[in-house]
């Protein structure tokens, strides 16, 4: 009988580690979404179940406007990091190898390679010189920030999915005397939609989750939900800040599981 290759699951406590390790990354979040209905005022103590701090957070009016400027700067920045994200894929994928190649693929996924505190100094900065220079402090400083660091997230799943498409197809249309933008847009396109959906979704949970960067480059008044929360954590926390994260963290796995079934592998 063949030996049996060597595999990590079969080594002594592999098991009871996994669980460890679950157990710390998952039971804090439970935890969290348990107090989310706590009767009572505390975060500790459990008072009995109740919807009451849902409902405080639904007549929040700070609430109402940090989460619509996040949705708005989420949605925008999920749209321009995406469109990029496509052209970046077709121009280093739909062409053969040339030179600096290599250096391209660096700087778009920078912002995956360097900690997100480097990348919010420097967006500090730079906005910083810009406000200075035209007065205006509105939200494109923050879609611009967000754009930025969401495109290699969208650039990702875009680019797979462009590798895994045959490119014979391209070719047999091109063949049938369809023009370059014929072709992208009865064939690319349409096989590329799952792709571009997923860098979509993922650059929005990215955006909308975000807090190093929004909070440096953000302006007075433009509190964003994640880092409104953040400004409650500084004051007396209450279990509304439990049943805010618990809406957020819901939001954010419903997206998740989207992105996951449109870049699952086709049988």
């Amino acid at each position: 009988m063949a030996e049996r290759g060597f595999t990590v699951s079969r080594l002594p406590g592999f098991a009871a580690v996994a669980v460890a390790v679950f157990v710390c990354l998952y039971l804090p979040i439970v935890t969290l979404v348990v107090y989310s209905f706590n009767g009572g005022p505390s975060i500790a103590v459990w008072q009995g179940f109740s919807l009451h701090w849902y409902g405080e957070a639904w007549n929040n009016q700070a609430v109402k406007d940090a989460t619509a400027r996040s949705l708005v700067i989420a949605t925008a920045a999920s749209l321009i990091a995406t469109t990029v994200a496509t052209m970046a894929a077709l121009g280093t994928t739909r062409r053969p190898r040339f030179r600096g190649q290599g250096l391209i693929y660096v700087m778009i996924n920078q912002p995956l390679m360097v900690p997100e505190i480097v990348t919010a100094v420097a967006l500090l900065i730079f906005f910083a010189s810009i406000k200075v220079a035209t007065g205006y402090q509105g939200l494109g400083y923050l879609i611009a920030a967000h754009s930025a660091f969401c495109t290699p997230f969208a650039y990702l799943p875009i680019r797979a999915r462009l590798e895994g498409m045959d490119l014979s197809l391209e070719t047999a249309a091109a063949d049938l005397y369809a023009s370059p933008w014929q072709s992208f847009r009865h064939v690319t396109l349409p096989l590329l939609t799952p792709g571009i959906a997923a860098g979509a979704m993922l650059a929005f949970v990215i955006s909308l989750d975000d807090v190093i960067i929004t909070e440096f480059v953000k302006s007075a008044g433009q509190d964003t939900l994640p880092t409104y929360m953040l400004g409650q954590m500084r004051r007396a926390i209450t279990p509304e800040v439990n049943a805010i994260s618990t809406a957020l963290l819901a939001l954010t796995v419903t997206l998740l599981t989207a992105f996951f079934l449109l870049n699952r592998k086709k049988n």
